[in-house]
């Protein structure tokens, strides 16, 4: 009976720590100065090895509402990360670029940084640990 009870306990424990290590952080992240509502605004979750290159390691879109547009990255594990975000005005999925190679889209990233030339991740990095974040993005 020690025995069954013992197994028991283990199998209760191993179940509730592999639930507990499932979950990860929430990002939350906002943009409230859209000049309009047109399109939809992609946010991007970089790491060192994703930022400028594409896909970020988690993706979202939003649509664009009195200016504003939030999505949450939801189960982030903890690291060092980038937001990226594109105010998609036509729809197409990529950001648009004048014959000078100026974007024609608003853009944005974590920390606010105003920048001339492309956004540098040792800008745009926060680290993840153990609480969930909020950042309001600016374009």
């Amino acid at each position: 009976m020690k025995t069954l009870a013992t197994l028991l306990f283990i199998i209760v424990s191993s179940v509730a720590g592999f639930a507990q290590t499932n979950e990860g952080i929430s990002i939350t992240a906002t943009v409230e100065n859209a000049h309009n509502n047109n399109g939809k605004v992609i946010f991007a979750l970089h790491d060192k090895s994703t930022f400028m290159k594409g896909k970020g390691v988690m993706n979202a879109t939003s649509t664009i509402n009195d200016g504003v547009a939030t999505v949450t990255f939801e189960n982030v594990t903890p690291g060092t990360y980038a937001i990226l975000v594109l105010h998609d005005e036509n729809d197409n999925d990529r950001m648009d670029y004048a014959a000078t190679g100026m974007p024609q889209e608003d853009y944005g990233m974590s920390n606010n940084i105003v920048a001339f030339g492309p956004p540098q991740f040792m800008d745009a990095k926060f680290e993840v640990t153990d609480k969930d974040q909020t950042f309001n993005i600016r374009f």
